[in-house]
């Protein structure tokens, strides 16, 4: 009996030292726009380049980062995930934690891949003690940051959103849906010492201005702009 008591005391305070380990700020952006299902477009390699100059890279002229709290780790989780956050990474000397998720000719199974690597990065990412306290960045696939159709279907233990995953579905203002032709916001959410429940959400709007006039800025919801001459993706 005691040895029992024991174990379960243990188990309960793993459990209690897990729950109090999450970052405490994530940085959320989806991958650049893309050329196919392997790369990004050249208006995708210009954002890539974009970012590091100005918000994600080391000395980045409006860096989301302060001396005090500079970007810990580097998540990404497919090739256009992973290709826009390179220079940026590059730039602090650091490796992209990556969570593969490599294109298949089977939809359904990539999908599913899709939905079991975003799992497991939340679950490091709120739990990891190495990432308790620090800045976080997450480079996603953007229907598995915010998505209607997959909340709706996944809920609770079976969540496959951050939007879910990272509750930030108790928080005013957090879109329940990324848009298809918004590659150009931050999603940043702030939680407080100690807990893995968030406490502010803020979406913050990447905008290069001259340096890469090319590179869409479009609103929230509104269209981009590029067209079948852009090379990019529709």
């Amino acid at each position: 009996m005691w040895i029992r008591l024991a174990i379960s005391a243990a188990l309960l305070a793993a459990s209690v030292t897990a729950a109090f380990a999450a970052p405490s700020r994530i940085v959320i952006l989806r991958g650049g726009e893309t050329a196919d299902d392997w790369k990004l477009c050249e208006t995708g390699q210009q954002r890539a380049q974009a970012l590091k100059y100005n918000y994600l890279g080391k000395d980045a002229a409006k860096s989301l980062f302060t001396e005090d709290a500079p970007p810990a780790f580097f998540f990404a989780m497919t090739l256009h995930t992973a290709e826009l956050a390179a220079p940026a990474v590059q730039s602090w000397n650091k490796p992209v934690i990556f969570y593969s998720a490599l294109p298949q000719d089977n939809e359904k199974a990539f999908t599913e891949l899709l939905h079991d690597r975003t799992r497991e990065a939340a679950g490091n990412i709120l739990n990891n003690p190495a990432l308790k306290g620090k800045t976080v960045v997450m480079v996603w696939e953007h229907k598995h940051i915010a998505d209607k159709v997959l909340d709706d279907k996944y809920q609770r233990e079976a969540a496959v959103t951050l939007r879910q995953l990272f509750h930030l579905d108790i928080l005013p203002g957090v879109p329940r849906q990324w848009p298809e032709d918004n590659y150009d916001y931050f999603w940043i959410v702030d939680f407080p010492k100690n807990s893995n429940v968030p406490s502010k959400f803020e979406m913050v709007k990447q905008e290069f201005g001259k340096s890469f006039p090319n590179v869409p800025a479009n609103d929230w919801g509104e269209p981009n702009g590029l067209d079948a001459n852009s090379g990019c993706e529709k």
